[in-house]
């Protein structure tokens, strides 16, 4: 069962089972034909030997022998002194594995799923205690560090303050990858409208998504905080009784600016209902808002049309100006689509998830033109500032050779993977003049101090590891949860360092430096989240709290 549930796991994440995401089963009535698609006829074999077993013994085909008890103590020893040299092994492949924790697809490939099931056991233990005995102080390296290595000096593009008394209107596009973007099937665009209305605004190519186990919670997580994800588990579940300086907040104290969420989807899926108030959020339109039939839903839910058509009058309502976050439904795994309601050929190969992507990904792309020509319609457009990003990856490793198919490759490298992981990153400034595509190095991590400087909020005591998108000085890398990085000259992924530009493997000390500065980012960020070391520190002094600095 063990094996089981982390193939399922694996099918749809690329990663494996931790114990924080067995506390969020309750998002599993959620999955519908999620979970149905994940299952292959093949993986009955996998418990052929428990029935072989039942039918032997029901037989009494094998004698029961009993074994001295220095005999079993011999088994124990030698089952132990194998365990032991596996483990010195697997450190001498990968030296420090174990504290590379993040890179659990390393750790499952050395010690095996029992032993990397107990390590998570521990390391679980141990972070949830961190809280317990957390005293601030290692806010000033922290601090420090960020003053350094983050924050902006100058931009090229200076858009400070070019939102300010406008609204801001963000739209998360679930599982939209950017290979789809000016890309044909069969000699037909597959999202005309992004295609377009990307050429009307700032279109960031090089923008990369950043989230870990808890997918479109992760990114919600890193925009509102420009924290990373957590390695093991979701922090939406895991630390939403945590103090943070989330945008919503930031906005709402130097502006009055009202947040609002719209989601057709349960209240308490990722916990959104607990941690949308902690985050700052005045209100929540869930499922509950919406009003629909089951002939209505595609896939997960509502239909992004006839969401984004409800969510409209519901806007109307609102005290302008306000930051509104949506978040669709329609392009999500397992990308069910009615026959009746596609308007583009399925692709064709081996695999199923694939060949259906092209065709949620078409709808969505429609409900979003109809959401921009509503927002015209009702006088809303004009005094906006709309961004669109895709939330993470909608194809995953899984389907490499159907992807390669696709994409014209003999194969997918782990070089290749990581350029997958692109998503469309999209700001769109009604009457602005400028507009164009740029290349910057960028993701997830960068949303908040953009949004804000596009605010004008000055906010330069911030602990954040994202630059604004517009800034010339910024970081030359990108850090992902599972250990790869991506850099201006290189990327690492699977233990080997590539030539950003060609993929050209290169030697590995070519990658050193930033995956070194990547785990730093990663540790401070983890510090800060498992020892909720905001509560300790004064973002107005940029210090810790004199009543906590004892």
């Amino acid at each position: 069962m063990i094996i089981f549930a982390n193939l399922m796991y694996y099918r749809n994440f690329t990663d494996f089972v931790t114990v924080p995401t067995l506390f969020q089963v309750n998002n599993a009535g959620d999955l519908g034909s999620s979970v149905t698609s994940l299952v292959y006829f093949s993986d009955i074999l996998l418990f052929l030997d428990v029935a072989l077993i039942i039918a032997f013994i029901k037989l009494n085909t094998f004698s029961i022998e009993q074994f001295s008890s220095q005999f079993r103590k011999r088994i124990v020893a030698i089952s132990m002194t194998a365990v032991i040299v596996n483990l010195v092994l697997a450190e001498i492949e990968r030296p420090m594995l174990f504290q590379r924790g993040f890179d659990r697809e390393y750790l499952v490939k050395n010690v095996g799923l029992p032993v990397f099931h107990a390590y998570d056991l521990v390391m679980t233990t141990s972070t949830q205690s961190k809280r317990l005995f957390a005293d601030g102080s290692g806010m000033d390296e922290i601090d420090e560090y960020v003053s350094q290595n983050v924050r902006e000096i100058e931009n090229p593009i200076d858009l400070t303050g070019v939102a300010e008394d406008k609204n801001v209107i963000y739209i998360a596009v679930e599982s939209m990858q950017s290979f789809l973007i000016d890309e044909t099937l069969d000699g037909e665009e597959v999202l005309p409208f992004l295609n377009e209305f990307k050429e009307d605004s700032y279109y960031f190519e090089n923008y990369y998504h950043q989230t870990g186990l808890g997918k479109t919670s992760d990114h919600e997580f890193v925009l509102d905080n420009s924290l990373y994800p957590l390695p093991n588990s979701a922090a939406f579940f895991t630390h939403a009784q945590n103090e943070y300086n989330s945008l919503p907040k930031i906005i709402q104290e130097e502006l009055g600016y009202d947040s609002y969420t719209f989601h057709a989807n349960n209240g308490s899926f990722w916990n959104r209902n607990v941690m949308y108030e902690t985050l700052g959020y005045n209100d929540f339109f869930d499922v509950e808002s919406y009003e629909f039939e089951e002939s209505d839903e595609i896939g997960w839910g509502l239909n992004d049309k006839m969401f984004f058509d409800q969510s409209i009058d519901m806007m109307k309502e609102l005290e302008e100006p306000y930051y509104a976050k949506f978040i669709t439904l329609t392009h999500h795994f397992p990308f069910e689509m009615p026959e009746e309601e596609a308007t583009i050929d399925q692709f064709d190969s081996s695999s199923v998830t694939l060949n259906q992507y092209f065709q949620t990904a078409r709808y969505t792309d429609e409900a979003l033109e109809q959401f921009i020509n509503q927002l015209k319609e009702e006088g809303i457009y004009e005094d906006s500032i709309i961004i669109m990003m895709g939330d993470h990856y909608g194809i995953s490793s899984y389907h490499n050779e159907a992807m390669a198919n696709f994409l014209g490759k003999d194969e997918i490298t782990p070089y290749d993977e990581v350029k997958l992981q692109r998503v469309p990153m999209i700001i769109h400034i009604p009457g602005h003049e400028d507009s164009g595509t740029l290349s910057t190095l960028s993701g997830q991590i960068d949303y908040k101090p953009t949004v804000l400087n596009m605010l004008g909020i000055e906010n330069e005591n911030d602990i954040v590891f994202g630059n604004d998108l517009f800034s010339q000085e910024r970081k030359d890398f990108i850090a992902f949860r599972d250990g790869r990085v991506v850099g201006e000259d290189h990327i690492y992924a699977s233990g080997n360092c590539y030539e950003n530009e060609n993929g050209e493997l290169v030697e590995e000390a070519n990658c050193d430096q930033m995956r070194e500065q990547a785990e730093q980012e990663l540790n401070y960020s983890d510090e800060i989240i498992y020892g909720d070391l905001f509560r300790f520190y004064d973002f107005e002094q940029g210090e810790i709290a004199e009543e906590n600095s004892d």
